[in-house]
C-alpha cells in the first residue's frame, strides 16, 4: 500500500512525486527513532480531537534516545506531524528513511504507549487547507531522504525536529522554537559522550552547527497541548 502525502485530486496541480511506502521497511535504530511495524492508521476520535498538522511527541525506547534525554534535559526524543487520509491518521516522521506511518504503530512504538500532541496557537486561522497543502508540499523533498546521523543543517539527510521545524518554516514562516548549537547540550554524561564517540570517532564534533531539538520544540510558547496520554 502506498501514499503520497498531496491527495490524489491534487497531484496534478504539481510535479508528479514518487509514492511514499509506509510498509514493508526496516527502520535502522537510530538517534530519535526505534522500531516500526506496518498496520492500519487511527480512524477519527470522538470529536475529532486530532488536526491536520498537528506535531507529535513521544519517548523512544532506544539507547540513542536516552543520550538525547540526558543532553537536552526532557523525556522527548522523537517527534512527526500528524496528517490525515482517508479517514485515518499518520506521521510524516524522520527516520530510516523519511515517510509516512500510521499514528498507532507511531504511539506503539513510544515508551509506554505514551504520547503528547501539540498544535500552533491560532491553527484554526493559520493552517488553511492551501497552508496544509503547502506543508505537505514542501514535506515531499524530503520524502525517502536519509536520517541524519550527525545533525548538519542541511537538506541532504534530516532528522526528526529538524524536518518538522523546516516545515513550518518553510511553509507558514513561522519558527516552532529556536534552534541553537550543539554545544548548547549538556554532553557530559557517559551516555551522551559514548554516543558522540560512536558518531564522530576521535574527531572534535561540530559543536557550532546550528540544530534544533525536539526539547526545543515541545517547550515552544506557540505550541499548545492538545492531548496527553
Amino acid at each position: 500500500m502506498a501514499w503520497s502525502l498531496i491527495p490524489p485530486t491534487q497531484q496534478s496541480q504539481i510535479a508528479r512525486v514518487d509514492q511514499i511506502d509506509v510498509f514493508g521497511q526496516t527502520l535502522f535504530t537510530i538517534l530519535f527513532a526505534c522500531s516500526d511495524r506496518p498496520s492500519e492508521g487511527v480512524a477519527h476520535p470522538p470529536g475529532k480531537i486530532i488536526q491536520n498538522g498537528d506535531i507529535i511527541f513521544q519517548t523512544s525506547k532506544s539507547s540513542q534516545s536516552q543520550a538525547i534525554q540526558l543532553a537536552t534535559k526532557s523525556k522527548y526524543s522523537h517527534m512527526g506531524i500528524i496528517y490525515e487520509s482517508e479517514g485515518e491518521y499518520f506521521v510524516y516522521e524522520a527516520v530510516q528513511p523519511v515517510k509516512l506511518t500510521p499514528l498507532q504503530d507511531w504511539i506503539n512504538r513510544g515508551e509506554n504507549g505514551h504520547y503528547v500532541i501539540k498544535r500552533l496557537e491560532n491553527a484554526d486561522e493559520i493552517l488553511t487547507q492551501e497552508t496544509l497543502h503547502k506543508m505537505k508540499q514542501t514535506g515531499e523533498k524530503y520524502k525517502g531522504k536519509d536520517y541524519d546521523l550527525y545533525f548538519e543543517w542541511s537538506d541532504d539527510k534530516i532528522y526528526c525536529s529538524e524536518l518538522v521545524w523546516k516545515i513550518y518554516k518553510e511553509a507558514t514562516g513561522i519558527e516552532i522554537g529556536k534552534p541553537g548549537k550543539l554545544s548548547d547540550f549538556d554532553l557530559t554524561h557517559e551516555i551522551v559522550s559514548q554516543k558522540i564517540k560512536e558518531r564522530y570517532g576521535d574527531n572534535s564534533p561540530p559543536l557550532d552547527e546550528k540544530v534544533i531539538s525536539p526539547a526545543a520544540m515541545f517547550d515552544a510558547d506557540n505550541l499548545i497541548t492538545i492531548v496527553e496520554k
